[in-house]
């Protein structure tokens, strides 16, 4: 299905424009062109399935489920749901937003955030292939365990205070809900399909219209940095194993940009030509969760402080899984 996008950016860019897909102009167009119109697509999709949920479901009780008596399965289910759905950072938002609006706890939304662009049931299956079962079973383990840890950390310290205002008034008012009204649950069961379409649609336009903007500058950057950076240079610098490595490593994937998908191919071929597991996990990892790109686009649901609370999180918990990685890899 994600397909149909690889081939219109291939139609535009290599038949329309006539650019080469050797060229560096080339591929980053292409890049630009394919990502744009798919997260475009999947969050227009997104948002309207979430509001049409949103209008059709009973969320107080999903919420108290979540919020009160089973907060830490709350983090495991949201970081299981993430690992299982495709979405990278910025098309994850208007999940984040329904789960916000919804009032499930900042920390067990986080969970979710979090490790939804590190695993997905594509890229598990590549590393397989690359790797083995038992790297890929360690991958998806220590990625789901920062999203996770990730989410009761962010809990712990209530970074709902640093929500952008428009998500924090949607979480309160989701979560002044917790003893609702049987005729306020009665209300959201009995809406007629045309009115779920309404609600839902206006939703889609409202949020779309608030991020679409953030999508354009935030992949227009990653596609640039992905066209245009040199062959070879992570393994003529790093390739040596040393201890900082891994944190430099972790460094240089800020300004990038890729999904857990397409970073495979990029790993894949860092290894082949002799750069540590580790390293090149932490390298991917900064790529797909950290990068600037994302973080553009992240900025539109969080101030500043959460933003940096998270950065400076992910950062240090890629470091620590390269560390840990090239220290196993002898034993695996």
């Amino acid at each position: 299905m994600l397909g149909i996008f690889t081939d219109f950016a291939s139609w535009l860019t290599y038949t329309i424009l006539g650019l080469s897909p050797d060229t560096k102009l080339g591929d980053a167009l292409h890049f630009f062109v394919e990502d744009v119109s798919k997260i475009f697509a999947l969050l227009l999709f997104m948002i309207y399935v979430i509001a049409l949920m949103r209008a059709s479901l009973n969320v107080e009780t999903v919420r108290d489920y979540l919020a009160r008596k089973h907060r830490s399965m709350g983090y495991l289910m949201g970081s299981s749901f993430g690992a299982i759905t495709p979405f990278c950072s910025c098309s994850s938002i208007p999940i984040f937003l329904g789960f916000t609006s919804a009032g499930i706890p900042v920390g067990i939304t986080m969970a979710f955030l979090i490790t939804s662009p590190l695993i997905n049931e594509v890229a598990v299956l590549l590393l397989m292939g690359l790797l083995g079962w038992k790297f890929t079973v360690l991958y998806v383990v220590i990625g789901m365990s920062v999203g996770i840890l990730g989410g009761f950390f962010l809990d712990t310290i209530k970074a709902e205070r640093w929500l952008q205002s428009f998500a924090a008034k949607a979480l309160a008012k989701g979560q002044s809900n917790q003893h609702g009204s049987t005729n306020s649950t009665l209300k959201a069961k009995t809406l007629s399909f045309k009115e779920r379409h309404q609600f839902a649609k206006e939703e889609s336009f409202e949020i779309f219209g608030r991020v679409w903007k953030w999508v354009i500058i935030g992949v227009g950057l990653g596609a640039a940095l992905h066209g245009f950076t040199p062959d070879g240079w992570l393994q003529e610098h790093l390739g040596d194993g040393q201890w900082w490595s891994v944190p430099a490593a972790v460094l240089l994937g800020i300004p990038l940009y890729s999904n857990a998908t397409g970073v495979i191919p990029v790993m894949e071929s860092l290894i082949v030509n002799g750069l540590p597991i580790g390293t090149t996990l932490a390298f991917c990892m900064s790529t797909v969760a950290a990068s600037f790109p994302e973080f553009i686009l992240l900025k539109q649901v969080m101030q500043w402080k959460l933003l940096a609370i998270l950065f400076v999180m992910l950062l240090f918990s890629f470091t620590l899984v390269g560390w840990l990685f090239n220290f196993f890899t002898p034993f695996l």
